[in-house]
């Protein structure tokens, strides 16, 4: 029989010799690191992340769900739930038997359980669905599995909590850039609108990589490779058939547009993509055109334009969120956001050596206001606030 250094070496080669290694909890997320602030701020980081990725979970396309359970259970496991990250994990074997992240995962929570017959049991699975076991599993192709192993890593970068710095937060969001880029290797057959999903998720690490480039001065260099990238993939995910998906890529192009006066010239991207000639504001309001009916996206659009200080659009579209479902325990998010923003305050009368109001010029933000005030009226009552 094999000495135990022996057997220990030889996994350590075979993990070396990976390309990639299935899991979330070896990750080079400050989420796995020692905790660098008070016990009690890193539950509340958790727990708030953990919300936000519930809501997600509501919204997400089902090739996406895999990868938002694994985050939840990763959560659940750091904040000594370990039934509740069991059974995050367990949820995904039974949807995606194949999933290697679930059965890496899985393992681990039995490892700290102290259940060492079904630690082994995953981790023997776990070998045959990536080729490693002397009879590995036939079904499936292994391409397509390790494709979507890296996605769903990348995917968490997106996610992670206790990062001290700026730039802490570019490294790990570049991280999670790289594993979908490793992911797009792998896979070749992945159906496109998943792809697309993908791009979404790329192009969100992307503009939020770009806006701490631009909080800490970085030059324009650095920053005009991935803003091109940025624009292509948004490209690429107008063309979904989710329509949170569309709403919210004419959103972020709109953003992107916005930026492009932050750069001495106009980037090539903006003219290789065929947009020169558009408006940011109609991309804000192809992206509300397209979640018209749908509270969900209109909700998230609304967050969007709050905070980028679009207080005019931001409340109209809380409007008509609220003009499609005005029940707050529905859509309580919408009466949240509402209350965050300042109260419409009428024009002014009119002084002698100034126009009337009807005769000024509208803003296009202020004729936006003005048609949802028209079209959606809500009353002054019924815009609880926020508890």
């Amino acid at each position: 029989m094999a000495e135990p250094e022996a057997v220990a070496d030889d996994l350590d080669a075979l993990i070396d010799d990976l390309d990639y290694l299935p899991g979330h909890f070896h990750l080079e997320m400050q989420l796995n690191f020692e905790p660098r602030s008070p016990a009690p701020q890193r539950a509340r980081d958790m727990k708030l992340q953990r919300e936000g990725l519930r809501q997600e979970l509501e919204l997400a396309a089902a090739p996406q769900r895999p990868a938002v359970r694994h985050l939840l259970g990763a959560f659940a496991f750091y904040l000594e739930e370990l039934d509740e990250a069991r059974e995050c994990f367990l949820e995904v074997t039974r949807e995606h038997p194949g999933n290697l992240n679930a059965w890496a995962n899985l393992a681990h929570v039995y490892g700290r359980l102290g259940q060492e017959e079904e630690e082994e049991a995953c981790a023997a699975r776990l070998a045959g669905l990536m080729g490693l076991a002397e009879e590995p599993e036939a079904a499936g192709d292994p391409q397509l599995r390790a494709a979507r192993c890296l996605a769903e890593q990348g995917y968490a970068h997106g996610f992670d909590v206790g990062c001290a710095s700026p730039e802490e937060r570019a490294r790990g969001l570049a991280a999670g850039i790289a594993l979908y880029d490793k992911a797009l290797g792998y896979g070749q057959q992945i159906p496109m609108e998943e792809k697309r999903g993908w791009y979404f998720t790329m192009a969100t690490l992307y503009i939020r990589l770009d806006g701490i480039f631009l909080e800490l001065g970085s030059e324009e260099q650095k920053r005009l490779p991935a803003f091109n990238r940025t624009l292509a993939l948004l490209r690429q995910v107008l063309k979904s058939e989710d329509l949170r998906h569309q709403a919210l890529a004419w959103c972020y192009l709109g953003m992107l547009l916005e930026r492009k006066d932050t750069f001495s010239t106009t980037p090539m991207g903006v003219h290789d993509c065929g947009y020169s000639g558009t408006d940011p504001l109609d991309c804000f309001g192809k992206a509300i055109e397209i979640a018209k009916n749908q509270p969900p996206i209109l909700n998230r659009l609304a967050k969007i334009f709050y905070f980028l200080g679009k207080q005019d659009m931001a409340t109209g579209t809380c409007n008509m969120a609220l003009d499609v479902l005005q029940d707050p325990e529905l859509n309580w998010q919408a009466y949240c956001t509402r209350a965050k923003l300042p109260a419409l305050v009428p024009d002014p009368p009119p002084r002698a050596h100034t126009k009337p109001v009807c005769l000024r010029k509208q803003t296009r933000s202020s004729k936006f206001t003005s048609l949802q005030a028209e079209e959606s009226p809500i009353p002054s009552s019924s815009l609880l606030p926020s508890t």
